[in-house]
């Protein structure tokens, strides 16, 4: 009779629950290179599964489509930026700072900021499995960076003539023109510095 701490095969459960865990690792750190190099369209299953080590088969146990690994990939991705840009301040100059922050631990991971720069722009179409995600991201974000300007603005600290949203609007936009140009030519642009010069024109008290 099979205890309850081993399955049928006689694996123990939390052997086989961290082997698991594991190997979906392995496979999303595989799929977040592949869509990067090759988009969400030129990467195949077959090819991640082969990278992995993995039978096509053993991939689809993790991750049954592709639609799916893609989402399971973009939610790691946030998952690791949340953990890295936790702050106990959410002051609204912290919120810029952490931008900043955000744009010196993205120099260290080109294969995560090219898989947001080849899917985000392939999910403008409708179609894109990633459309809804990455169009409920930069609404979150814009809110997010306004909101941050907005309190700047309360606080006396915003420069005049600044209109918080349209702040926000054009921050984010030179975030992800940064990061194209930083992909193309990483040793002549520092996207940190280029970032804190932008939003120092535009607040008061130092970045």
């Amino acid at each position: 009779m099979t205890s309850e701490t081993t399955r049928l095969d006689g694996t123990p459960v939390a052997s086989a629950t961290r082997k698991g865990d594991q190997t979906r690792t392995l496979i999303l750190q595989t799929a977040l290179t592949q869509f990067g190099e090759q988009g969400y369209r030129g990467a195949s299953l077959r090819d991640i599964a082969s990278r992995c080590g993995i039978s096509h088969p053993g991939l689809l146990y993790h991750f049954p489509t592709k639609e799916a690994l893609l989402l399971a990939v973009l939610d790691h991705r946030d998952q690791v930026d949340r953990a890295e840009q936790a702050r106990a301040d959410d002051s609204g100059i912290d919120v810029l700072r952490r931008l900043v922050r955000s744009a010196e631990v993205n120099q260290g991971r080109p294969g995560i900021v090219e898989l947001f720069v080849v899917v985000s722009a392939e999910s403008t179409s409708v179609e894109h499995p990633a459309h809804q995600y990455f169009q409920e991201r930069y609404a979150r974000l814009v809110d997010e960076v306004a909101r941050a300007y907005a309190e700047v603005a309360a606080q006396g600290m915003l420069k005049e003539g600044v209109d918080s949203r349209r702040a926000a609007q054009q921050l984010i936009a030179l975030m992800d023109g940064l990061q194209v140009q930083w992909l193309l030519d990483n040793s002549g642009v520092d996207m940190p510095a280029a970032l804190k010069a932008h939003i120092q024109r535009d607040v008061t008290l130092p970045v």
